[in-house]
């Protein structure tokens, strides 16, 4: 893995570009800083919760706890880089990610806001800003499906980048995501998405819920992938900044199938016939987009970036059943 030219020669700095990763504690976080980290930049990893560093990293990482709702705290985690990836999000609540309330508009929103407005006051070299969005916020070309609250505020905060890079401010690169599956073993978890939730309801013995008859598809991107995929951002900033792009595989999984098979998979681990999956009736605070499926068309971005998923479906999901099944028994263990 190698960075190209493009953003090494940004950097004045001997010891290669500085790339703030936001976020850098999660999920995502934690499988985009493993692949930083094998490169030879400075790594500056800002979350609210403490970040994990790889094992024999190349890079030279600086690792920084902060509330970056606050501005003060976004200006002080991207002084002097040369590269910013956006990871932060503000998901939480019953609903997860469905949250779109006043806090999670000032994460979403108000950081992208207070991201630009201080690149933008601080001259230089125009840095290169990585932004994860999602696959709900629609196609490039303008298309969308449903718009949930947290797609809209993706895309509240896809606006401010798009006008800043327009001004030259920035050199903003979005990446609207497909659903995130796997495991990432820098943060110790699966993370909180639908699959690994799904396989701790199976764990646990309980009926795997669908809200439909099990026609409805997503496309299901291992974190490993995506990781990668922000990696190959950077390195085409110049052809990729100022329009979205699609992240996934291209393939849409019909999630009656995926949850059977995932409830065939916990069974091989506790020894117990499948779960059951059932339809039952959505909740009050179910969208639109649960009942839709995506159009998830990755060729854009691979033809100019060069990236392509390595992670195949069923080895992943094989893979997060049996990691969250580990740590299940391990803590059972201790305990």
């Amino acid at each position: 893995m190698k960075l190209t030219t493009e953003l090494l020669n940004r950097s004045h700095d001997p010891r290669g570009p500085l790339i703030t990763v936001l976020g850098a504690s999660g999920f995502l976080g934690s499988a985009v800083v493993t692949e930083l980290a094998a490169l030879p930049v400075r790594l500056r990893l800002v979350a609210r919760g403490a970040s994990r560093v790889p094992a024999g990293p190349v890079a030279d990482i600086e690792v920084r706890r902060a509330d970056l709702a606050r501005r003060d705290a976004v200006a002080a985690a991207v002084e002097d880089a040369d590269a910013v990836v956006h990871l932060a999000a503000g998901i939480g609540g019953q609903q997860s990610w469905r949250a779109a309330d006043a806090h999670a508009e000032r994460v979403n929103v108000g950081m992208m806001r207070d991201l630009v407005d201080v690149l933008r006051g601080r001259g230089g070299t125009v840095p290169a800003v990585a932004f994860a969005s999602t696959l709900q916020a629609g196609s490039p070309t303008g298309g969308t499906g449903p718009l949930g609250g947290y797609a809209a505020q993706k895309i509240a905060a896809e606006a401010i980048l798009r006008e800043a890079t327009a001004e030259g401010v920035v050199r903003g690169i979005v990446l609207r995501l497909s659903t995130l599956f796997g495991h990432s073993p820098l943060s110790g978890g699966a993370g909180r998405g639908v699959l690994a939730s799904m396989a701790r309801r199976a764990l646990d013995g309980e009926p795997l819920t669908m809200w439909h008859d099990g026609s409805v598809e997503r496309d299901f991107l291992h974190v490993r992938d995506a990781a990668d995929a922000f990696v190959a951002a950077l390195e085409h900033a110049a052809e990729l900044q100022g329009r979205p792009w699609i992240v996934g595989t291209g393939r849409l999984e019909r999630l009656g199938d995926v949850f059977t098979s995932l409830a065939g998979l916990v069974a091989e681990h506790t020894g117990a016939a499948p779960v059951p999956v059932v339809s039952v009736p959505p909740p009050a605070y179910a969208e639109a987009g649960d009942f839709h499926s995506p159009v998830s068309d990755p060729a854009a971005f691979c033809a100019v970036s060069g990236w392509a998923p390595r992670v195949p479906f069923p080895d992943g999901l094989r893979a997060m059943v049996a990691a969250i099944a580990a740590t299940r028994t391990a803590t059972s263990a201790s305990s």
